[in-house]
Parts: structure tokens; sequence; C-alpha cells
């Protein structure tokens, strides 16, 4: 059977990551425009790249599934959509997986429910990711913006020999009342992936967590490990990686995050230790 101690996270950019848990390898996210080219995020908004993802799409291991919080051009791109294999399941909002089957590509996305799980089994390890509740914006403004989703990934022995490992992808959320409800279902969560930069549209609206909501999420889940990711890649990102370290050691719990550069690994779930930066990272 695979180690379940060795569960990595490696930091492509924006919100992409390598998941590798167990037998299974998942993509978050899926950002791989160059530095200088503009996503789009609907409405006639754009925002420009400003660094170089770690890794091509065409240079991925084989995938078993591909983890996509919201339909944005930050974290679903052209480059993705061209160069990612169409039979690999898109586990999605309802809304996402409709207009990627609208678009006939790729062909295999699943709309999931918050809520909602789906489970498969190989190797001796089951992983089941189930949607959690997220907010994009603020009161009508969410009319503005898609909806999005948090996910629970759980992977472990099938036959519950050892407690799965479970890693918690924020997706791109503010802290809202209804996460608190992911702390009652779920209270035992290993490894927290936050999406943070304090996102900010024209006119001021607030998309995304900066350091003080990272640091409340966090305390709200009270998880063994916090990855940050979605600081600083594009120009509309307002709250740098740093807002969210100091808020965390100004709290006591800087030893509980891990910070990860783009191209590097860290491990995840059931980590043995924290607080550990990997080379070139705050």
């Amino acid at each position: 059977m695979p180690d379940m101690s060795a569960s990595t996270l490696t930091f492509i950019g924006t919100a992409t990551t390598l998941l590798e848990l167990g037998p299974f390898r998942l993509l978050t996210d899926p950002n791989f425009l160059h530095q200088g080219q503009r996503a789009y995020l609907g409405k006639g908004l754009t925002a420009k790249r400003l660094t170089e993802p770690a890794m091509d799409p065409r240079d991925l291991p084989p995938l078993d599934a591909v983890v996509l919080s919201h339909l944005h051009g930050d974290h679903w791109d052209r480059v993705a959509h061209k160069h990612l294999d169409p039979d690999v399941p898109i586990l999605t909002t309802p809304q996402a997986a409709r207009r990627l089957r609208a678009r006939l590509r790729p062909r295999r996305a699943v709309g999931l429910r918050t809520w909602q799980s789906r489970e498969t089994t190989r190797d001796g390890y089951t992983l089941r990711v189930t949607a959690l509740p997220a907010r994009h914006a603020p009161g009508a403004a969410q009319a503005l913006l898609p909806s999005v989703m948090g996910s629970l990934l759980e992977v472990g022995p099938s036959d519950g020999s050892q407690p799965p490992d479970r890693v918690y992808l924020s997706g791109d959320t503010l802290v809202v009342d209804e996460l608190t409800e992911i702390a009652r279902r779920h209270p035992h969560i290993d490894t927290a992936v936050l999406h943070l930069g304090g996102g900010t549209l024209p006119g001021g609206l607030v998309v995304t967590m900066d350091g003080e909501q990272g640091a409340r999420l966090f305390e709200l889940l009270t998880p063994g490990q916090a990855v940050p990711v979605h600081y600083d890649d594009y120009g509309v990102f307002k709250s740098p990686l740093q807002d969210f370290l100091d808020v965390m050691s100004r709290r006591g719990l800087r030893d509980r995050v891990t910070t990860v550069a783009r191209g590097h690994t860290v491990e995840v779930g059931r980590v043995s230790a924290v607080g550990r930066d990997s080379a070139g990272s705050g």
C-alpha cells in the first residue's frame, strides 16, 4: 500500500497545486497563464499575471481528478482548457460544470452541491471529495461573481485501519457565517490550504481573504497546519503573504504555518511537524 505519511503538495502558482495523496494525484484550480498574460474575470474585467507558473500542464503526471473551486480566469484558463486531458474528471460547482460541458471540453465535468461528496477507490485506498460552503463576495455583490466551493479531500485505507489525511481547500471565499458549519461537521482537519491575497476589484470590493481573515478562518477551523496560496500572482491581490504571517505571529500561531515557494513541495495531511518553510518562501 502507498505510504500515507508522505502526502504532499507542490505549489505551481496562484491556487494551482499538485496534491499527491496516497495513490491519487489531484490538480487544483489550474492556472497556467504566463507572466504578462491577462486572465478574464468576467463582466469585462481582466487581470495581468505578475509571475510565472512553476510547471507547464503538459509536464504534469497522470491525474485522477481536477478540483476546481470556481470558473474564473485565474483558476481555469485557456492554457488549461487546451492542454489538460479532457477525460480527467473535474469536480467543481454545478454552475461551472454546466459551463464547461457547454464548451464541449472537458467532457467529464462533475458538479457537486454543497455537502455533496464523490468517492473513488484504488489500491486499497479511498478518496472522498466533499464540496463545502464558500462565498466569493459579500451581500448582493455575489451576483457579480461565479459561485464557488471549498473542498475537503479525505484519503485513507478503505478498510479504516488508519485515519484518513484530511486536506481542506478554502476556494476563493470570505469568512462568512456559513463556514462555521464546516468546523462543526469536520472538526479534525489536518491541513488547510488557504486562498488569500485580499483580492480587490474596482470600486474597492474585496473578494478573497486578506491576512486578517485568513487567520480568523484558521482559528475557526483549527487545522493542524495552514498552507497559504493565492497571494501575489495578480495585481488585484492587495494583501501580500507577509500580512498573513504577521497576523499569525501576533496570535502565537506562526509555527502552524508552512509556506511553500512556487515549484517546491511540502508535506500535508497528518504531518509530524509544521511551521516549516520551503526554500524561497516567506
